[in-house]
């Protein structure tokens, strides 16, 4: 059986030492903790689940100086080679196992700073690219159980668009359905949803809803101000446009007075992680 890739799934380098090596699995582990989870459907929290797992394993094998070296010896006698983690990769790849490691030696300063920054910058793309597929599947799971009567579509810049199905005796009043995610929630994030959406509003005439959902948020005055200075703006030849700003962790939403019923019901829904 071919050996993990211990270090890749915790993000480190071979020759790191013992605290960067507890640090690492410390920055790792809370991103699968159930409580960063819990409101993400049970498909999602058992792979942060199982994730968690495999961290735990890394960080007991790594953490233990008698432990770290038998892996470190099984991967040399395996030529060197560590299956990769289903982690997501580092720049430049993965790092080598230190018995095969050879090369220039690691940088230090100014490239160093460099090299943290853009592992940074990586991590958290991993993690929101998780909480995104983990927020659309919830969401479309709570769509379904609602029974809104919406088939999906797509438009740029969004990550989920649903249109409402045509009834059989009557027309289906419900909006058409937009969701972006974006980690960070603030002015600027509205104004660019509100732009694209009121784009898809005006071009088909209908009214449509935004879910605009973020996992930092800016304060809920800057977002209203913002909306209501976009709704100013908003051209007339289009339907009705609502953006509702969502906290992912939680559900909470700032929700219009004049939000859609079925928006309301929807984020009802999610919030009670029925």
């Amino acid at each position: 059986m071919a050996l993990k890739n211990y270090y890749q799934l915790l993000e480190i380098a071979p020759t790191s030492s013992a605290d960067e090596v507890k640090r690492a699995f410390r920055q790792q582990i809370a991103r699968y903790h159930p409580d960063k989870v819990q409101h993400l459907g049970r498909e999602f929290q058992e792979m942060a689940a199982d994730r968690a797992a495999e961290l735990t394993e890394a960080y007991r094998i790594l953490s233990d100086e008698g432990r770290r070296k038998e892996y470190d010896d099984a991967v040399a006698a395996a030529g060197g080679q560590a299956s990769r983690a289903d982690a997501p990769p580092q720049q430049g790849g993965a790092p080598e196992p230190a018995a095969a490691q050879s090369g220039p030696p690691p940088p230090s300063g100014a490239a160093a700073e460099a090299g943290k920054g853009q592992q940074f910058h990586h991590e958290r793309a991993s993690r929101d690219e998780f909480v995104l597929k983990a927020t659309m599947s919830r969401l479309r799971q709570a769509l379904e159980a609602v029974g809104g009567g919406y088939g999906e579509s797509k438009v740029r810049g969004f990550d989920i668009a649903c249109v409402p199905k045509s009834k059989l005796f009557a027309r289906n009043t419900n909006p058409r359905l937009l969701g972006r995610f974006i980690s960070r929630l603030d002015r600027q994030a509205v104004a660019d949803a509100w732009k694209e959406a009121a784009k898809w509003g005006a071009a088909e005439k209908e009214d449509v809803c935004v879910l605009l959902m973020g996992t930092t948020l800016s304060p809920a005055g800057e977002l209203a101000g913002e909306i209501a200075l976009q709704r100013r703006k908003q051209p007339r030849t289009g339907g009705k446009l609502t953006l509702i700003p969502v906290d992912a962790r939680v559900w909470d939403a700032h929700m219009p007075f004049d939000a859609p019923a079925i928006a309301k019901t929807l984020l009802a829904r999610l919030k009670s992680g029925g």
